[in-house]
């Protein structure tokens, strides 16, 4: 069973990243009466990237070189501590929760510096953005992966998604609330980013990546592809109701199509939302803070049921 959940999680994170983005943006142009790109488009013009020469800015500096690497392998060590699939992540260990959102707070780090060392004022507005708005996000989420990990009694990431009793019915849909709300940010979605969008006075995570070039730009996007993926398989995992102990099979098929689901969830948002003003964006992230302040209340007042 190890094995096989070993080479689930390794397939998932070569697959999905592509996969996902691929399903939201089909569903997209489905919502506005187009055909779309195929579903596996984006490792088609990661292939593309990746065989082009990269063109480096004489004003950067080693920084510039180094942030692509660092913030795919930041994304990388939180993708083996994430349970992506059923089974928990690859590198378990007391508290790796806490582990995996420092990670990913260093890969944002590497990726501001980019930003910053070109000495682009479009870019170092939207490094400035990014800061910000992490900010607020990094709050809501130690607040939501603290209060599972209070309700579950557990410490490692892959044990606290167990919710048991009252927590299922109650603390757990609102911690799935906000991280489905923390996506959005994290990932640069609709509405606090459009990554479609060309005007850089209206554009975050994109005009942060704007000098990147060539394999150094696969490396952005695909991190990029596969936090989504992780938010999408940690949501996965809060909703899979199927025990990997007997059903390993078909705990992963689940958590697949909740993965899916999630992605087409993003799609119809980004279809149906427009981008909120700027000046809106730090109250959508205090709202997720809330969200997962209430949860982290009633985890710690309420009896446990049964």
């Amino acid at each position: 069973m190890k094995l096989a959940s070993l080479l689930m999680h390794l397939l998932g994170l070569f697959l999905l990243p592509f996969l996902l983005p691929g399903v939201i943006n089909r569903v997209k142009a489905w919502w506005g009466g187009r055909r779309g790109a195929p579903f596996l488009q984006p490792l088609w013009d990661t292939r593309r990237l990746l065989g082009k020469q990269p063109v480096y800015s004489t004003v950067t500096t080693v920084v510039f070189r180094l942030a692509p690497l660092v913030v795919l392998a930041t994304t990388l060590v939180a993708a083996l501590l994430a349970p992506m699939l059923p089974g928990g992540g690859l590198l378990p260990f007391p508290n790796d929760f806490v582990a995996f959102a420092y990670v990913l707070g260093l890969g944002r780090m590497f990726l501001t510096l980019a930003a910053l060392d070109t000495g682009s004022p479009f870019e170092g507005m939207g490094a400035a953005r990014e800061a910000t708005f992490s900010v607020f996000a990094e709050p809501a989420l130690f607040l939501v992966l603290g209060t599972l990990a209070l309700g579950s009694g557990h410490g490692t990431f892959a044990e606290l998604m167990r919710p048991h009793g009252w927590q299922a019915f109650l603390v757990t849909p609102l911690c799935v609330l906000a991280l489905f709300l923390l996506l959005q940010i994290e990932c640069a979605r609709l509405p606090v980013d459009d990554p479609t969008t060309h005007l850089e006075l209206t554009m975050i995570h994109e005009v942060m990546i704007l000098d990147h070039s060539g394999p150094d730009l696969a490396m952005m996007q695909y991190a990029a592809a596969l936090k989504l993926t992780l938010y999408a398989g940690v949501l996965a995992g809060l909703l899979n109701p199927i025990p990997l102990e007997t059903q390993p099979v078909l705990a992963a098929l689940v958590s697949l199509v909740l993965m899916l689901a999630t992605a087409v969830a993003v799609g119809l948002l980004e279809s149906l939302l427009a981008r909120l003003r700027m000046r809106l964006i730090p109250q959508f992230g205090i709202a997720i803070a809330v969200i997962g302040f209430v949860a982290l209340v009633l985890a710690t007042t309420q009896p446990e049921l049964g």
